[in-house]
């Protein structure tokens, strides 16, 4: 088996150089590069890699990707190996647009992240990532000979921010954007903060490089160097650090900006509202399409929040939502047919590449057939099947609560018991690892992975319905609704949605890391709250020590079929570290919490008549 296993990688690897070398050589084939500086209406100028195509014997579109993370290569005779979303763009032809935003490598001006979105703009030094966005379209139609004069804009990530930022006030020619797990509140929902709560892991690995100052334009290689960890192992790494206020005494000092302006802000101010592109969508004239994965470890929110807001402040848009059972990126950077140890049964990111995204900007942009998409396009895991629907959430999903019961057990059926309860220890100095093994970066595969490793703690709340009878489809947003007591004065309440396969599941073929696919349990979503913030994230409440109380939260959405033969498990737990910073269980500022706050507390989850815990289900008949 492992001399297979080796075959199998060399060959898959001297696949992927292979093509890698065939793309890259059809670029340069078949594309000139040029940069120039883009004058912004302030007078900065933004660093623009363009790449135009050589058969000039057709009028071509523009298609721009902005980004924070630079368009190298530098030179005009270094290029890319691919060029756009996928390499049928290259292959179809489009001149396309990298650009280093504002702040970045080597465009001038100062960064800021997420930069507010201005509603009024008196002057021409008032300006934000639209204006710009907008000035380099501008630019681009009237200085690139051989345009057709439309323009479209993509990007996944930070990169898909600055695409929804292109829409309010768009420039008339840009007839197609598409925001990919789209960064868009930092405090609800995406990369740094889930409900309040610090993502510890993601937030310190990003900033100490990225967050590092600038002081004028600079290629990659003269960037900051990674930091040094003293550990491969995260979970040590960060529970040596201590309480956040370490991280800036022992590396980041004052030079990471972001970082003291996030310290400085623990509740939902105007300085995170003011970084909200969501409230200006309205008015959109560029047709969009929004796309997200289910298992997006860092903008799954971002994704679902885009498309909504279009939706509700647009009517008669052309807004279409594209949801598949992808990681951070997946529909761009793998073939979608498995991830972690789940088949998909299909290539769910090449079907996409070909079906969807291409006809978008082909029609939008060329002129071509208008492609057969619904409102939403989603991949419904499970079943393994792509579903389409005229609106998202689904309008016949009955929300169903299943509930906690004694000995650990979940039915729809309501709790009879007058007082049950669940009591357990949960100590800030051992928290729950958000996934077992030892890594330095936080995987993307926790998003899906195996929980066997969490329900064997004692820390761990598990509750598990008996054998489905039949099969269960969820599709739409999953509500926690709990019913709390502890000890000390604050706590963070993780909720976990999980699919347990059946004892006598058959294990993948090939298994190269020999994981045992019976009685699997593969999380479908889990989610975070801080608990001062149950009622306010604008004006945080510290518990009352021993006094029920209701902690009730939103999930971000699934689509999941529970196959009958499977059984539906929900875990809760206080910790989930170091994905998320520990909480002390002291109503404190935990950015400035010392090691004397963190205290052991006792918990209690309640399951009886009056103060029934469980979780709101979107169940689609």
């Amino acid at each position: 088996m492992k001399r297979y296993l080796i075959l199998l990688f060399l060959t898959l690897t001297l696949q992927l150089q292979a093509q890698t070398e065939t793309d890259s050589a059809f670029v340069r084939d078949h594309y000139k590069k040029i940069e120039r500086y883009i004058k912004m209406r302030d007078g900065i100028r933004l660093f623009t890699s363009i790449y135009i195509p050589k058969d000039n014997s057709r009028k071509y579109p523009f298609l721009i990707n902005r980004t924070p993370y630079t368009v190298a290569p530098y030179g005009e005779d270094q290029y890319k190996k691919s060029l756009g979303p996928s390499m049928l763009f290259a292959r179809e032809g489009y001149i396309f647009v990298y650009q280093d935003v504002r702040g970045k490598w080597m465009s001038e001006g100062s960064y800021e992240d997420i930069r507010p979105h201005l509603t009024i703009k008196k002057s021409k030094k008032d300006i934000d990532e639209s204006t710009d966005t907008y000035d380099t379209i501008d630019w681009l139609i009237k200085n690139i000979k051989g345009n057709n004069g439309k323009a479209g804009i993509y990007g996944i990530s930070y990169p898909g921010f600055y695409s929804t930022a292109s829409l309010p006030g768009a420039h008339p020619a840009l007839k197609a954007a598409s925001p990919q797990a789209p960064v868009t509140n930092w405090f609800i929902g995406d990369d740094f903060h889930h409900n309040g709560a610090l993502f510890l892991a993601d937030a310190f690995s990003f900033y100490s490089s990225f967050g590092v100052p600038r002081p004028k334009p600079i290629t990659p290689d003269k960037g900051p160097a990674r930091l040094n960890y003293h550990t491969r192992d995260n979970y040590k790494f960060y529970l040596d650090l201590g309480p956040l206020r370490n991280v800036k005494e022992k590396y980041f000092g004052d030079s990471i900006k972001f970082w003291n302006d996030l310290v400085s802000h623990g509740t939902y101010d105007q300085f995170w509202k003011a970084r909200l592109i969501t409230p200006h969508l309205k008015s959109v004239k560029p047709a969009t399409l929004v796309v997200g994965g289910f298992f997006d470890a860092e903008d799954c929110y971002g994704a679902l929040a885009t498309y909504q807001a279009i939706e509700k402040q647009n009517s008669g848009n052309n807004n279409t939502l594209v949801m598949g059972p992808w990681f951070h990126g997946g529909w761009a950077r793998s073939a979608g047919d498995m991830f972690g140890d789940i088949k998909f049964g299909q290539p769910t990111s090449t079907w996409y590449q070909e079906n969807v995204e291409f006809p978008f900007f082909q029609h939008y942009l060329k002129g071509a057939p208008a492609p057969d998409q619904p409102e939403a396009l989603i991949f419904e895991t499970g079943r393994n099947e792509w579903k389409r629907y005229s609106v998202w959430p689904p309008k016949e999903i009955r929300q169903q609560k299943l509930f906690f019961q004694a000995d650990h057990k979940l039915s729809f059926s309501a709790p009879s018991k007058t007082e049950s309860f669940d009591e357990y220890l949960s100590d800030p100095s051992s928290p729950v690892p958000y996934e077992d093994g030892v890594h330095l970066q936080r995987t993307r595969e926790y998003m899906i992975g195996d929980q066997r490793f969490a329900s064997r703690r004692p820390d761990v709340m598990v509750y598990q319905t008996e054998v489905l009878e039949k099969d269960i489809t969820l599709a739409g947003p999953v509500i926690a609704d709990l019913m709390v007591s502890t000890s000390g004065t604050d706590a963070d309440y993780v909720v976990k949605l999980i699919d347990v396969y059946p004892d006598d599941y058959p294990n993948n073929v090939p298994n190269p890391n020999n994981v045992e696919m019976g009685g699997y349990q593969m999380l479908v979503r889990g989610e975070v709250m801080r608990g001062k913030f149950r009622n306010s994230f604008e004006k945080p409440e510290p518990f009352v020590p021993g006094q029920v109380t209701q902690v009730k939260y939103t999930l971000p959405d699934v689509a999941h079929t529970f196959k009958a033969g499977h059984r539906i498990m929900i875990q809760v737990q206080n910790s989930w570290f170091p994905l998320v910073d520990r909480n002390p269980q002291k109503f404190v500022d935990i950015y400035n919490a010392e090691e004397k706050d963190f205290q052991k507390a006792t918990h209690r989850i309640y399951h009886d008549k009056v103060n029934a815990s469980g979780v709101i289900l979107p169940v689609l008949p």
